[in-house]
């Protein structure tokens, strides 16, 4: 009886053993989702994918990639990251429709393995300034000089043909579909779906960091690698439209705080609003001029609630919040994905000017109002004579009890009449008989 338990337990112990390692063995395909404008968190979110799959033990590294452009840095900093990979990096443009622009066109074509689906384009690589405008003459040629050198000795292995579509990208901004980049080597194989890629794949032999490695896709595990939520985030700030409106936030709440000093919660909000736009901003292309009308259009607002002029600063004001927000963002040059929302910045601008204006008619209306405390408040107030009053006496006005001299123009004054305060002198009141009805 303990033999077969202990043969039971042997047999048990195998069976899990053999699946764990069944398990183990099995390759896996680490597939990645990179859709947007090429941007720091982009570059940390591939950098994360591929050293993941290196401490997995991946098989591969799929990047499903469909993006505008982006900045140059950033670009060379990803290819950099998947030329030291361990692992073979696979850029996948995808899905239909899809499109790796400018600097995502260098970043497809120096994977180990191109691939695009159908309906797709690349190319269109010339640089741009960081304000989004056209470079000069000189610093045009620099930079498509730099992009060149740095792509050549990676690309040139695609062969002759590849090597010159990738110099008419960036110098002509040249753009090609699927199939005209696979007929120039540019990719390496056009793949309907995920699952089309992969069993083309299967065999291929690559050049990583780590010597030449044949890809084995037989019964291999897609396993998706998401962007976190700190990734998130820094995507998130890089949206003009964001950035815009945190910048617009951050400054009003700083307002808010220098106008009513004593708190902290709208300067801190203030401030975080503000670093975060700073981030944003730092990694879109703007145009700084734009900065001197938005700082303007919040001075207006100021010196309309100091000085009222029946709203014409804070008209001014919204005029020159919104010339500001578009020549910050909304520049001659600037990428299209990089734009700010006009009707976004032109509501904004409304709002603003409207939380001006409704902050203008209350200190209007507090400068009109009566006196409601000190003494000169008790000028108009009716009370109660407590003694006769002529040249001395007392009165009673709301709950206080005042030494009253009667008016040169007054009835006289008897205890108990009514009285209404004329003048105030120094601590004694002026009265005057007030008239029954």
């Amino acid at each position: 009886m303990k033999i077969k338990r202990i043969a039971f337990l042997l047999f048990f112990l195998f069976a899990a053993f053999h699946s764990a390692f069944a398990q183990t063995r099995q390759p896996v395909a680490l597939v990645l989702v990179a859709d947007g404008p090429i941007t720091p968190p982009m570059r940390e979110y591939i950098q994360r994918g591929i050293k993941t799959a290196e401490n997995q033990n991946a098989e591969l590294v799929v990047v499903q990639f469909k993006t505008p452009g982006g900045s140059v840095m950033t670009m060379l900093g990803i290819v950099q990251i998947i030329r030291a990979s361990d692992v073979p990096v696979v850029v996948y443009v995808a899905p239909r429709n899809a499109f790796a622009a400018s600097a995502g066109a260098m970043i497809t074509m120096s994977a180990h393995v191109a691939a695009m689906a159908p309906e797709t384009s690349i190319g269109a690589a010339s640089p741009i300034s960081s304000s989004g405008e056209n470079l000069n003459s000189t610093a045009e040629t620099k930079a498509k000089e730099i992009i060149n050198a740095s792509m050549r000795s990676i690309i040139a292995q695609r062969g002759d043909e590849a090597l010159s579509l990738a110099e008419a990208m960036v110098n002509d901004a040249k753009a090609v579909t699927a199939e005209e980049a696979l007929q120039a080597h540019a990719i390496d194989f056009i793949a309907d779906d995920l699952d089309d890629l992969l069993r083309q794949l299967n065999g291929v032999v690559v050049q990583t960091a780590n010597g030449e490695r044949t890809i084995n896709t037989e019964g291999i595990r897609v396993q998706p690698l998401d962007i976190n939520l700190i990734e998130q985030l820094l995507m998130m700030l890089t949206d003009p439209n964001i950035a815009f409106l945190l910048l617009a936030i951050g400054v009003q709440a700083i307002l808010i705080e220098l106008s009513s000093p004593g708190g902290w919660a709208a300067g801190f909000l203030g401030v975080v609003c503000l670093a975060l736009a700073a981030y944003g901003m730092g990694v879109l292309s703007v145009n700084w001029f734009g900065i001197v009308f938005l700082l303007t259009s919040f001075v207006l607002f100021i010196l309309d609630i100091k000085a009222p002029t029946h709203g014409a600063l804070t008209t001014a004001g919204v005029a020159s919040f919104v010339v500001g927000a578009l020549i910050l963002f909304n520049s001659p040059g600037t990428p299209t994905f990089q734009r700010v929302s006009p009707l976004l910045v032109v509501g904004t601008g409304i709002v603003l000017g409207g939380i001006f204006f409704v902050i203008m008619l209350i200190a209007l209306r507090a400068q009109h109002s009566p006196i409601q405390t000190g003494e000169e408040s008790v000028v108009g107030k009716v009370g109660v004579a407590r003694t006769s009053v002529g040249e001395a006496g007392q009165v009673q006005v709301q709950s206080e009890l005042w030494s009253a001299e009667k008016a040169s123009d007054s009835e006289s004054i008897r205890k108990g009449d009514k009285i209404e305060v004329v003048e105030i002198r120094g601590l004694r009141l002026i009265v005057k008989k007030r008239e029954e009805p």
